[in-house]
């Protein structure tokens, strides 16, 4: 096949990320009119150039570990599959909880699902999660009270933290926390910005129970700032089955690893 005939099918590609943020081996295939295994090699080349990044079945835009994408751009990354994941982690908030919910866009899914629950305190230091419950608290959604942490914003990224947060933080008792991240991979999870994952860390060490919110996008990425590590955590929700390699492990056997989609079809 001629380097120009390739070239040219690696700008379509990156044309249709540009469109649609995340694109997928088969659709590339059909639209192309070639072997899905040739989409592969081409995603894996343009990976190579740091023109994407691969996930499981496609690609998603690259940005790298440097720069967090900006929180309007992350909502719309693996949207379907965090509202899949979002669903699922809000049927484990019962009544008379105390939950926290950190600053991701999978928790603001989390945020958008829950309902009829009673007598339920939810803890947050995402300004957007904070709007979408204080919404639903307005319109009745579901029985309970809002406390939003103080500390230092980042409009970026609609978030709160620094050590005023991480202050408050170490006064709570939660029932549950759901935590998302820039990366998981078989170290534990990870994040780009230090003060919002040093909040995540501290979340997690104040809670009975910890869940871990990630589309498939993040499985085997390596964000700067290390959150976590999986024995403590209790359980993750995410739209793939864990990486078979990650299963020999005997340190992650007993985690409870819930793929979204499965169990949204029961």
């Amino acid at each position: 096949m001629s380097k120009s005939l390739i070239t040219e099918r690696y700008r379509a590609i990156i044309r249709e990320l540009e469109i649609k943020n995340k694109i997928s081996v088969v659709d590339l295939a059909t639209k192309l009119n070639v072997t899905p295994e040739t989409i592969r090699k081409d995603l894996s080349a343009l990976e190579d150039k740091k023109k994407l990044r691969r996930i499981h079945g496609g690609a998603i835009q690259y940005f790298g570990l440097i720069k967090e994408p900006h929180f309007n751009k992350k909502v719309s990354i693996s949207h379907n599959q965090k509202k899949s994941i979002g669903e699922v982690a809000a049927s484990f908030i019962m009544n008379g909880e105390t939950v926290v919910l950190d600053v991701g866009s999978t928790t603001l899914h989390i945020a958008y699902s829950i309902k009829n629950v009673k007598n339920v305190t939810i803890v947050t230091n995402s300004l957007a999660v904070a709007e979408i419950l204080n919404n639903k608290l307005e319109n009745q959604l579901f029985d309970g009270k809002v406390i939003v942490l103080g500390g230092t914003t980042n409009p970026l990224q609609r978030s709160i933290s620094g050590s005023i947060t991480n202050l408050l933080l170490e006064h709570f008792y939660f029932d549950k926390a759901f935590i998302s991240c820039g990366g998981i991979n078989r170290d534990g999870i990870c994040d780009f910005n230090i003060d919002e994952a040093a909040a995540s860390t501290i979340m997690m060490k104040r809670s009975k129970q910890v869940y871990v919110v990630a589309d498939s996008s993040k499985i085997n990425q390596r964000a700067f700032f290390h959150i976590g590590s999986f024995s403590s955590i209790d359980c993750v929700i995410t739209d793939q089955e864990m990486p078979l390699d990650w299963s020999k492990d005997a340190l992650l056997r007993g985690l409870d690893w819930i793929k979204a989609g499965d169990m949204n079809e029961n």
